[in-house]
């Protein structure tokens, strides 16, 4: 064979071996490109249910409470006792936290993945005897029955909150709101700073606040006017 012909031949070969590495490394790609696609998939199926809106009437995401948070509120409450409900409990840490500090713990929490997974945290935790998780929206619950509240809240829905617990809690009651303060209301006393900052509310001050308003709002100009009776 001549020198054309073997350099033909040779030349064919190395195109027909070039053509299999292509070959291979899209197989390649393709397989590594389904893998990659799948996992994120399966991470957004297991992510989402806990990142997904806790209270869908103001989109709120699951944010965990930092350690900080958590000691924040136990520490405001620390002379404190008796029933404790955190509102918006995402996946149970406060209400842990206080369950081993001797309170009698629950919290309402939107996403059933959330209560599911803080219930096993109880669980595994060993205070589920002292802790309650449920599935429910907090504008359908009544919190009276409870003398410490927790709240995480987000500006837009701080001032209704401000007077469904004033017409809820017991004057006994203390509520500790994180990250963001009530609109109105006065705190009694603050602890941390940024994002763990804390506000404590004594229910005496704003259900006396709540009356006072309220009675502002149903008197009439006339009545102002009229001499007080002796």
């Amino acid at each position: 064979m001549s020198q054309e012909g073997l350099f033909l031949d040779s030349a064919a070969g190395q195109l027909k071996n070039d053509v299999k590495e292509k070959k291979s490394r899209s197989r390649v790609g393709v397989i590594v490109t389904g893998l990659l696609g799948g996992s994120l998939v399966a991470l957004y199926a297991v992510a989402a249910p806990f990142v997904a809106p806790a209270l869908r009437k103001y989109c709120l995401p699951f944010v965990p409470a930092t350690t900080a948070q958590v000691q924040n509120v136990l520490g405001v409450l620390r002379s404190r006792s008796g029933t404790l409900v955190d509102i918006g409990s995402g996946d149970g840490r406060i209400v842990i936290a206080a369950a081993k500090h001797g309170f009698q713990a629950s919290g309402f929490e939107l996403n059933p993945w959330l209560v599911w997974y803080a219930r096993y945290k109880a669980m595994r935790e060993g205070v589920h005897s002292s802790t309650s998780f449920h599935i429910s929206d907090l504008w359908k619950v009544s919190f009276a029955q409870y003398s410490n509240v927790v709240i995480f809240g987000v500006p837009q829905m701080m001032d209704q909150l401000e007077l469904k617990l004033a017409s809820e809690l017991p004057g006994t009651a203390k509520v500790v709101a994180c990250r963001f303060p009530f609109p109105t209301w006065i705190p009694e006393h603050t602890a941390g700073e940024g994002i763990d900052a804390v506000w404590v509310y004594d229910a005496k001050t704003f259900k006396s606040h709540l009356q006072h308003r309220m009675t502002k709002t149903t008197t009439t100009p006339e009545d102002e006017d009229k001499p007080a009776q002796t």
